[in-house]
């Protein structure tokens, strides 16, 4: 194999390679990135067994052929190389070694048999169907920072994407939780999407995705399986094997009498919140809600470390009301909210507690409330 390629195009599709790869191996071929030459592209792949990603560039290729190289060593190389230059990658083959030369620069890298690079089977999906990316990052973003990180509760640590009804129409609709919160985030059925089966995208995988979404006007190919989901644009292929497990029913834990409304603009409560959580004791960080006509007043009281107080002007018109929450998750769910304005409907001080933004009821969140 003998191509040539320009660096930064190179340490684009390597960078994207190398952060599936785990970093602690038992499998020594896993810490490696599968080079592939053809024609005029190449691709690099790269895989931990659950998440394989494929990204194709353009090269010249003098000459075709395969070779594995660990994907971490030549990204590093790659980043530290000076911007334009072009870069040579060859192998001959028999020496298992991978020369990489640039300008003045020369590396020789060790290399394992292609044979040994484990390809993911490719499944028969059910269901294939094309958005675009700022549906899926909306969906995806906004609902991630609820993912459960306990082990033990497996099906929890991934976003369930599934088909679901909201309002007498059908949507696809991302929901993830932990336990003490909960995201659940609409969007319009995509042509084709209607008997997609329901499939939790573990957390990496949510992760990995992210980077595939950035450019506005890209539209993301997604097939799904039992087992399988693949988000694929015309340079770069994510397939990740789906979380085997049951997502508990949601819809429960949704309140859906909640009549006591708060209105209160999303960045200053956010500010504020973020204030007064400054004095409070890192276990439980615990921010007191007092609520009266058109006014909220945030307190937090840490008998070791200090007490803090502030007050916003709010629009409030039910009788009073003190509710108690964890600040890093009152935090997360303002944060959330791209409007002016987020809506908040209590029922007791120790009940659910459900947000939204605006009128918009395509994102819902629901927050426990704690004792203070």
């Amino acid at each position: 194999m003998k191509i040539s390629i320009e660096r930064g195009t190179l340490l684009k599709a390597v960078g994207q390679a190398q952060s599936v790869v785990e970093r602690r191996n038992t499998i020594p071929i896993l810490a490696n990135v599968l080079i592939e030459a053809e024609g005029d592209t190449v691709s690099f792949r790269a895989t931990d067994l659950d998440i394989e990603v494929v990204d194709t560039a353009a090269a010249q290729v003098e000459r075709a052929g395969a070779t594995t190289v660990s994907a971490v060593m030549l990204h590093e190389i790659v980043r530290k190389l000076p911007d334009g230059a072009l870069v040579q990658l060859s192998d001959d083959g028999a020496s298992g070694r991978l020369e990489v030369t640039a300008g003045r620069s020369h590396f020789t890298l060790a290399t394992l048999p292609k044979e040994d690079f484990p390809v993911m089977a490719s499944s028969e999906y059910q269901s294939n169907f094309s958005a675009a990316a700022p549906v899926l990052r909306r969906l995806f973003d906004k609902s991630k920072f609820a993912i459960s990180t306990e082990e033990t509760r497996y099906y929890l640590n991934g976003v369930y994407m599934h088909v679901a009804d909201s309002d007498g129409s059908r949507v696809l609709r991302c929901v993830a939780t932990d336990g003490h919160r909960l995201a659940r985030i609409d969007a319009e059925l995509p042509e084709g999407a209607e008997g997609m089966p329901g499939v939790i995208v573990p957390r990496k995988t949510v992760g990995e995705l992210r980077k595939l979404l950035d450019d506005d006007d890209m539209q993301i190919a997604v097939s799904v399986s039992e087992t399988k989901v693949r988000f694929a644009t015309p340079g770069i292929t994510l397939t990740s094997k789906v979380i085997d497990g049951t997502f508990p029913d949601y819809s429960r834990v949704i309140p859906t009498g909640n009549t006591r409304q708060l209105e209160v603009d999303a960045q200053e409560f956010a500010q504020a919140v973020d204030r007064v959580a400054t004095v409070s004791s890192e276990r439980s960080r615990a921010v007191k809600l007092q609520l009266d006509e058109d006014r909220l007043i945030l307190s937090v009281n840490a008998p070791d470390s200090g007490a803090a107080e502030e007050e916003l002007a709010v629009a409030y018109g039910d009788e009073k009301l003190e509710i108690g929450f964890n600040a890093k998750y009152l935090l997360e769910i303002a944060s959330q909210v791209d409007r002016e304005n987020a809506v908040f409907l209590f029922n007791s001080a120790g009940d659910p507690t459900l947000m939204r933004e605006g009128n918009d009821h395509s994102a819902v969140y629901v927050v426990m409330p704690m004792r203070v």
